[in-house]
């Protein structure tokens, strides 16, 4: 099963342009406040972490992702790896880049979920289950982007 939802938005960044480039290019900083988010950790090269998934009646299930970090004149990009060996994995795509002082993200998620063979009504209201949950959490991430992101810039120069 493969569910998708994306995100696009302009923030306003309270500094200096050059400062804005260095925002977002520092995705740890900039994603670190969205709290469907667990371990991420990032640096030079690369961003990874776990897309948290709350499932009724089966608690969390965790995606994880990878993606390379590629720098580009006036910002960054992330480009999805493939994981090998998991039921269950995300695909996070982004660009964010400075003009002035706007800041231009874009993202794209694509999650991955191996679900068990739909036997019966049992199995296909299992995963009908699983497809619902999956999505309201991508879409809610992509709802709180935004937000997040704009918590974690600096607060207005003094």
């Amino acid at each position: 099963m493969i569910l998708d939802a994306e995100q696009t938005f302009t923030l306003p960044y309270p500094g200096p342009p050059a400062d804005a480039v260095a925002f977002v290019r520092d995705p740890a900083r900039a994603l670190g406040r969205l709290r469907f988010l667990r371990d991420l950790r990032a640096d030079q090269e690369s961003v990874r972490g776990e897309l948290v998934v709350p499932l009724p009646g089966l608690g969390d299930a965790d995606l994880p992702f990878h993606s390379l970090l590629s720098v580009t004149p006036d910002g960054a990009e992330l480009l999805p790896q493939p994981l090998s060996g998991e039921r269950a994995w995300v695909e996070v795509a982004g660009q964010a880049r400075a003009e002035g002082t706007d800041l231009h993200f874009a993202f794209q998620f694509r999650a991955h979920l191996a679900t068990p063979d739909a036997q019966g009504w049992g199995g296909a209201a299992f995963e009908k289950m699983i497809r619902a949950a999956a999505t309201r959490t991508l879409d809610r991430v992509a709802r709180e982007l935004p937000g997040s992101i704009q918590a974690a810039l600096p607060g207005p120069p003094l």
